[in-house]
């Protein structure tokens, strides 16, 4: 990424009963599936409820909390523009170590950015990828961030989100992921499109764009690549037909022409 839109959040009080249940003692004793599911329902009332970005914030701390995690962050990045994506981030992280982030464009080089862009799958904080950037890492662990997980996903609109957990103290062993991951990847995965929702201007979103049933149509098919009197023959309809819809895609999308239209609606997951 060339440049980044990035307004941090600065750690911020909780409201008073964000509490999804999460009992550690009936958790470790237990692990019975019921519990699993009473703390995933209250998950989910509470992810369709968040109004604004303060219940997110504040939904995502008590879950970290809970969760044994001190330091949390999240973001989303949109798929366009190509040359110029926009990441939003929010975290609650020491206000120190999010201008010193900011300043030196760590943003750019931070290598669980980077893996979490490259792949989906969870990962640690550990082996490899603390072999890189040696100098980022020793500052993180400097402002109290020296044991995470992380975790991404790629929504339908192709916008990619992203969920770090942190602490200061205390490795996370098989014992712990295995009774606490799930949840760490059901709140990654249910607070992705809440974000998109409200971190993500509409001009970003794919439904923005607006493009009826039958522009999506062509776009697909020239996407196969077909002409537009082959389209036309497919579709039974005429060649002007196709152009006129062709026409509004390309400007509906903001494209240049065609090819830049199919490419953008790939995308956008609006034509996959």
């Amino acid at each position: 990424m060339d440049r980044t839109d990035m307004r941090w959040h600065w750690p911020c009080r909780l409201s008073k009963g964000i509490s999804l249940g999460y009992n550690k003692r009936r958790e470790t004793a237990s692990g019975n599936g019921d519990s699993m599911r009473t703390w995933l329902a209250n998950l989910l009332a509470w992810t369709s409820s968040v109004k604004d970005e303060q219940d997110l914030v504040n939904g995502v701390q008590r879950v970290a909390w809970e969760l044994d995690f001190e330091w949390f962050s999240f973001g989303v990045c949109t798929a366009l523009p190509f040359s110029n994506p926009i990441m939003q981030m929010r975290c609650n992280f020491s206000s120190t170590w999010q201008r010193r982030y900011s300043d030196a464009d760590f943003l750019l080089v931070d290598p669980s950015v980077q893996r979490a862009r490259a792949c989906t799958t969870p990962f640690l904080w550990q082996g490899e990828l603390l072999r890189k950037m040696p100098q980022f890492w020793e500052e993180a662990r400097a402002a109290g961030l020296r044991y995470g997980w992380a975790c991404s996903r790629t929504n339908a609109s192709r916008h990619q989100s992203m969920l770090t957990l942190a602490r200061g103290s205390s490795t996370l062993d098989v014992a712990e992921l295995n009774a606490k991951e799930l949840k760490m990847r059901w709140l990654a995965e249910t607070i992705a499109p809440v974000m998109e929702r409200l971190l993500i201007t509409p001009s970003h979103q794919a439904q923005h764009y607006r493009l009826t049933a039958r522009e999506i149509e062509v776009l697909r098919w020239t996407a196969d690549g077909k002409t537009q009197e082959e389209i036309a023959q497919i579709l039974a309809i005429s060649f002007d037909t196709v152009k006129f819809h062709v026409k509004n895609a390309v400007g509906k999308l903001g494209a240049t022409n065609k090819t830049a239209a199919v490419v953008r609606a790939a995308v956008l997951g609006i034509i996959s």
